[in-house]
């Protein structure tokens, strides 16, 4: 036992201290500075916290990226999950599998410059509406730029998705196949339709990928940020006001306090929303423990 504890502190320390040295500390420096004075470095207590929460760019970016979340994460989920059951009914088509992964491996830079090419005035998009117009005899000739006005919202969700559907398909499916295909069969002996099999068994045990999914969907819904600001620029449409951007705006300015004081906020609004989530996760597994030990 000992010996086990030995090998188990030496291989967990090197992590450890990386987290300690290059998060912890520089997390706990930000927290210092978050009360103290950008020019002077003197206590000044929670006045940042004051201004930034009066602050109206900083509530716009709350806004703005509490919207994007609540907004993304469904669509991300629910749309991966129909797309890996589609697939796999497929079988073994593994370079379908693939297709969904290259947006992941592809350069944020030519991503971006992908959404140009087909969001602004005289864009892609633009140019077969107007076509299209012109052809029925509907509409005449379209010139909105989607990327400067509230459409700039819907574009970066669409981004968001596309980015990140191939993690989720694959997440998904690798919970699919990890049901035990005789217990499907059992099911579907037993006289169990599609939904019932899927509503069930299938959807049960897929919590633990549900659970994955949702917290990587959750921090990669906070790093939209390169997406938005090559697309737009630093002041983007207001619809697309996020906190990075802010956060960026007020490094230039050397806004430090009021930037360390909105970093405090949103690393505590972060492990608040992940405990919640591991509290939901956690008593989930203890109602299926005992409702197994009452069979």
């Amino acid at each position: 036992m000992r010996k086990k504890r030995k090998f188990f502190y030496l291989f967990v320390s090197p992590g450890f201290l990386g987290i300690l040295v290059f998060v912890l500390l520089p997390f706990g420096d930000v927290v210092r500075r978050s009360f103290t004075g950008a020019v002077t470095g003197k206590f000044t207590g929670v006045k940042n916290y004051g201004i930034i929460f009066t602050n109206q760019a900083f509530l716009l970016a709350v806004k703005n990226t509490m919207g994007f979340t609540l907004v993304c994460i469904p669509l991300l989920v629910l749309t991966g999950f129909v797309t890996a059951l589609l697939l796999n009914g497929l079988g073994s088509r593994g370079w379908m599998k693939a297709v969904y992964l290259f947006p992941l491996a592809m350069p944020t830079a030519t991503i971006v410059m992908v959404w140009k090419m087909v969001f602004y005035r005289q864009g892609f998009l633009n140019l077969f509406l107007t076509g299209l117009g012109t052809w029925t005899g509907i509409w005449g000739e379209v010139r909105r730029d989607y990327l400067g006005t509230p459409a700039a919202f819907w574009v970066l969700v669409g981004s968001y998705v596309w980015k990140n559907l191939g993690y989720t398909v694959i997440l998904w499916l690798a919970g699919i196949k990890a049901i035990p295909a005789a217990l499907l069969e059992a099911a579907r002996v037993d006289g169990a339709g599609k939904w019932q099999r899927m509503w069930y068994i299938i959807l049960p045990n897929l919590k633990g990928s549900l659970y994955t999914i949702v917290i990587l969907s959750f921090l990669n819904s906070f790093k939209i940020y390169r997406e938005a600001y090559l697309t737009a620029g630093a002041y983007p449409d207001k619809s697309i006001y996020l906190l990075q951007h802010l956060f960026n705006n007020w490094f230039v300015n050397l806004e430090l306090d009021k930037m360390a004081a909105a970093a405090v906020c949103t690393g505590g609004f972060l492990m608040i929303v992940i405990l919640i989530l591991q509290r939901l996760w956690d008593g989930n597994e203890w109602d299926e423990k005992n409702n197994r030990k009452k069979q």
